[in-house]
């Protein structure tokens, strides 16, 4: 028996007694670099250690990020004679073990993409019939991240081909945060928790604030699920999706980058930036080094957050029930003009009917108030919260005793 025959062997062997996906990853949702946003297929070698590089000398690995991730486009079109992935000659000569280990030695963790059909939706060689193959070299390679797309899926059962890849994963020994990019077409917040460490919940996110129904921006992204049904799956290593986030790539007002951030910290969706960090404002940058919102983001309860209620001009307002008793409220101004906010604590009471946590308001029982954007106080919740939000712009605070 050939190596390879005898490796596949023993790779089937181990899945029958072993078949689940690696524990302690995703204890919080992920934060990392994504390429496609900003790059599309249009990454190389150089790039993406310029990118590392970047991460590091920007301070993003201190705050919390930690996984650079490739997207589609990193492979060549062929397979190798044995049928192994061949990194794409031209982009990447060194090979995919050489780039992970320069990551590595930043200090970082290097993520790779693959399809579970036989081509990726950029039409390159996907993993179906390989995925054995394909989490062997990973683990060669010294991968630390799977995305794992849905495209050419044909007549596939979504949740067997995640299943089939999560067992390949677990096969070759080397852990692997497996996020599940399928699009929430077979609704993977109802099976994708033994699976995966995220789901994707919807199609891609597009470089604007407010999109349409084709194009996705972030209103839609928030809004196409039932954020309640999802909550309800969501939790330590298995995470709702909302896609990487486009803050910094010019197509959202700072305003809007700002709500952006603070809306996917509360709904405790991984924190992956999109953007080219080797030309990123000061503004932008400040803005995804926030502390107070990665603290959001990471919160160790581990639940996400939720609409609590539509005040006023149409000010939504999101909440999270967060450690220690305390909440993240965002406040997010919908309307197509600048609102007066005007918010009477006071009497008012909200509650996680699904985790049973719940805050009540009065004047003897007061919360400080934490603007997360200024990292000031701005009193206590026995008077009226008063500020001024323009056009899709957020107030993000925490209240504590």
């Amino acid at each position: 028996m050939n190596k390879i025959l005898l490796s596949f062997f023993l790779l089937f062997f181990s899945i029958y007694s072993f078949s689940q996906k690696f524990e302690n990853l995703g204890k919080t949702p992920q934060m990392g670099w994504n390429s496609w946003n900003a790059f599309g297929t249009k990454i190389d070698e150089q790039l993406v250690k310029d990118i590392a590089d970047a991460f590091v000398n920007l301070g993003l690995k201190d705050v919390g990020y930690e996984y650079i991730v490739l997207d589609d486009g990193w492979m060549g079109m062929q397979r190798d004679a044995q049928g192994n992935f061949i990194p794409h000659p031209e982009k990447f000569p060194h090979g995919i073990k050489a780039l992970a280990d320069y990551i590595h030695s930043k200090g970082l963790k290097f993520g790779l993409y693959s399809c579970v059909g036989d081509k990726t939706c950029a039409g390159y060689p996907g993993s179906r019939g390989h995925e054995f193959q394909d989490a062997l070299k990973f683990a060669e390679w010294g991968v630390d991240y799977l995305k794992y797309d849905w495209c050419y899926a044909g007549l596939m059962n979504a949740r067997e081909a995640y299943t089939t890849m999560r067992d390949a994963l677990y096969a070759a020994k080397r852990p692997v945060f497996f996020s599940l990019c399928e699009w929430g077409d077979n609704q993977p917040w109802e099976w994708a928790k033994e699976i995966g460490h995220s789901w994707r919940t919807t199609g891609d996110i597009n470089n604007c604030f407010d999109g349409s129904k084709d194009r996705y921006g972030v209103v839609q992204i928030v809004n196409l699920r039932d954020q309640e049904k999802l909550r309800k799956a969501a939790g330590p290593s298995h995470w709702n999706d909302m896609d990487m986030m486009e803050i910094g790539n010019g197509g959202l007002s700072y305003f809007e980058e700002e709500t952006h951030f603070a809306l996917w910290a509360i709904l405790a969706s991984p924190l992956i930036l999109g953007n080219d960090l080797r030309n990123i404002s000061q503004e932008t940058l400040n803005l995804i080094k926030n502390k107070d919102i990665i603290a959001v983001s990471q919160d160790s309860l581990g639940i996400q957050g939720f609409k609590y209620d539509t005040v006023q001009d149409n000010i939504e307002i999101w909440v999270r029930p967060l450690i220690n008793n305390e909440w993240a409220i965002c406040f997010s101004n919908r309307s197509d003009k600048p609102s007066e906010l005007n918010f009477e604590w006071n009497g008012k009471n909200i509650k996680d009917n699904i985790y049973n946590y719940e805050i009540s308001f009065s004047n003897d029982k007061a919360y400080k108030i934490r603007n997360l954007y200024s990292h000031k106080e701005m009193g206590k919740t026995n008077k009226v919260l008063k500020c001024k939000l323009e056009k899709n712009q957020s107030l993000m605070l925490r209240l504590y005793k």
